[in-house]
């Protein structure tokens, strides 16, 4: 992992920097914390169909950013723990917990060096959007991911669909016609990370963003799924969906609250996200 050094301090100043932008964000992109304060903020509706109750469960929330979904899984009666790489992300999480005095703590740290930073095993572990493409080994993540397992316990991932990533996002393919996309990312992942400059926030587009250098890995659906497998996991479900969490095309149009489809008329729709679950197995 020391070869990446580089590429993780990079996005780490990234995502330390969008953490006062996301937390004052509102609208139909934002974190809206007010509606977190209020207990009324949910989940994308995605998750909300999937994970299902949490009242009384341990649960690990991993690559938590400032941890509004890991407070929302909190009110909900669930004991949360919260692992992000960015100190100033932990920081506002820890002050959001304390000021709702709910019960989650927050540990900062790396994701690989996660066995080391938390202990115990967890019912349910949470993963969801934009989370594995800040990787590069999707095998160790998956043997983090079934170190924190109870037998019988849960993994609930939810992101792009990687076919999804492929397409140009840039500026240049916001001004091609109305529903042209053209191939830009990898699908197959390589250990080289894809190099980004953002300029545009997607929870807020007027603000602006100092450390736009950022890197990021592809992975494939094989990849996911065998990494999960390798790691011991039994796979329940696997679905894949029309929506995702935030306008990844500029085409795409408001869906259910908090994400995005296709246009009705538009002839060919791919999937945006998938969502798994899958099982520790149970020791006889």
């Amino acid at each position: 992992m020391s070869d990446n050094t580089a590429f993780f301090d990079a996005n780490r100043a990234f995502w330390d920097e969008l953490v006062d932008i996301h937390a004052a964000s509102t609208g139909p992109d934002g974190y809206d914390i007010d509606a977190l304060r209020r207990g009324e903020r949910p989940l994308h509706a995605i998750e909300e169909d999937e994970v299902g109750p949490v009242d009384g469960l341990d649960v690990l929330h991993l690559q938590c950013h400032f941890g509004v979904d890991s407070l929302i899984l909190a009110q909900r009666g669930a004991r949360v723990t919260g692992l992000d790489f960015s100190p100033a992300a932990v920081a506002a999480a820890r002050a959001l917990a304390a000021e709702l005095g709910l019960d989650a703590r927050f540990v900062e740290g790396d994701l690989y060096a996660a066995p080391e930073l938390i202990a115990g095993r967890f019912d349910l572990v949470y993963v969801t959007w934009g989370t594995i493409c800040w990787l590069p080994d999707l095998a160790g993540w998956a043997k983090v991911v079934a170190h924190f397992l109870k037998p019988g316990g849960r993994f609930y991932f939810c992101d792009a669909h990687p076919a999804s990533l492929v397409f140009d996002d840039s500026a240049e393919a916001a001004a091609l016609p109305a529903g042209t996309m053209r191939l830009h990312y990898p699908y197959f992942h390589d250990d080289r990370p894809v190099a980004n400059t953002v300029t545009v926030d997607y929870a807020d587009p007027d603000a602006e963003i100092r450390n736009q250098r950022s890197y990021e890995w592809a992975h494939s659906v094989s990849d996911i799924v065998n990494a999960m497998i390798g790691a011991g996991l039994r796979l329940e479900w696997l679905h894949e969906h029309d929506e995702i969490a935030w306008k990844l095309l500029p085409f795409l149009v408001p869906g259910r609250p908090g994400l995005y489809r296709w246009p009705d008329d538009f002839a060919v729709k791919l999937p945006l996200s998938l969502s798994l679950s899958a099982r520790m197995a149970r020791v006889d």
